[in-house]
């Protein structure tokens, strides 16, 4: 049985909702950031809307935004984050984080979910916190090299790769949950969160969202489309706030597709369309 933290993922079990909790200032969806007693109110109105998880991160990792905090700035947020939301919600968490103090800072806080958008790979640190902890993981498509070929064989490619060092740690492979990286394979960046490629970056989420079943790797995949840039671009909406409606129709062409685990900032929008999504996906896998 895959689980993420203590929920039961994959398999026969309901597509699960991930709410999108950000404490960043810089993040690229500002109704999105959340301070103080705003914390409280967020994790609490999605636990109601139908979250499964809470995704908390302190610095946002954005490829096309400068967003690089200090280490210390990141895990005095995560912190206070964590901590409120312990009080205010049952909800499990995941720590967005790639970088092996704040993951510390946030296990040593009961969290069990560790979601690294570089797959393990930015701080080798990292591979030592994990091993000692035995966290539930997200692992992200990422390379620090420039891609080149076919990029669903090569996101396939670097997902093995995540796979390998978690095992390395001694992860059990039903702790382990996938995620393609829409949005971080990009032509240019302003951060080194994201993997390079030369070709168009919209066709190759578009690719791997048509794709998911063979991305899989026999793990549940975690789909994360809310909002993002290549939604922007298909509807020619510049501003974030106005691509719910794209982001939805993405995610239940995800779940159409394969995906275990929503990630979304829409929490209700989103509960709504994946559970119609569902009962689709349900009568076809009937009949075939």
């Amino acid at each position: 049985m895959n689980k993420l933290g203590s929920v039961n993922i994959g398999g026969t079990n309901p597509v699960r909702i991930m709410g999108i909790l950000n404490t960043s200032p810089e993040s690229f969806y500002k109704k999105s950031i959340k301070k103080g007693k705003e914390i409280t109110y967020a994790v609490q109105q999605m636990e109601q809307d139908g979250a499964d998880f809470v995704d908390v991160g302190a610095m946002s990792t954005a490829p096309y935004l400068t967003t690089i905090i200090s280490e210390k700035q990141e895990i005095k947020r995560i912190i206070n984050a964590i901590k409120q939301i312990q009080n205010a919600s049952n909800l499990p968490i995941s720590v967005d984080t790639c970088r092996s103090s704040v993951a510390k800072a946030a296990l040593d806080l009961g969290v069990d979910i560790i979601n690294d958008v570089t797959g393990l790979k930015y701080d080798k640190e990292m591979i030592n916190v994990i091993s000692k902890s035995q966290p539930s993981l997200v692992l992200c498509a990422y390379g620090k090299k420039p891609l080149k070929g076919n990029l669903i064989t090569q996101t396939k490619l670097l997902l093995k790769e995540s796979i390998m060092l978690a095992k390395s740690a001694g992860i059990l492979t039903n702790k382990i949950t996938l995620d393609p990286a829409i949005g971080f394979f990009r032509k240019t960046g302003k951060n080194p969160f994201y993997t390079k490629i030369n070709s168009d970056w919209q066709k190759r989420d578009l690719d791997v969202l048509q794709n998911l079943s063979s991305i899989k790797l026999n793990f549940p995949i975690l789909v994360s489309v809310s909002n993002k840039s290549f939604i922007g671009k298909i509807l020619n909406r510049q501003d974030p706030s106005d691509r719910i409606f794209g982001s939805v129709a993405a995610e239940v062409i995800s779940v159409l597709n394969g995906a275990d685990i929503i990630r979304t900032h829409n929490v209700r929008q989103t509960k709504d369309a994946i559970t119609i999504a569902e009962k689709f996906s349900r009568q076809s896998k009937k009949g075939l």
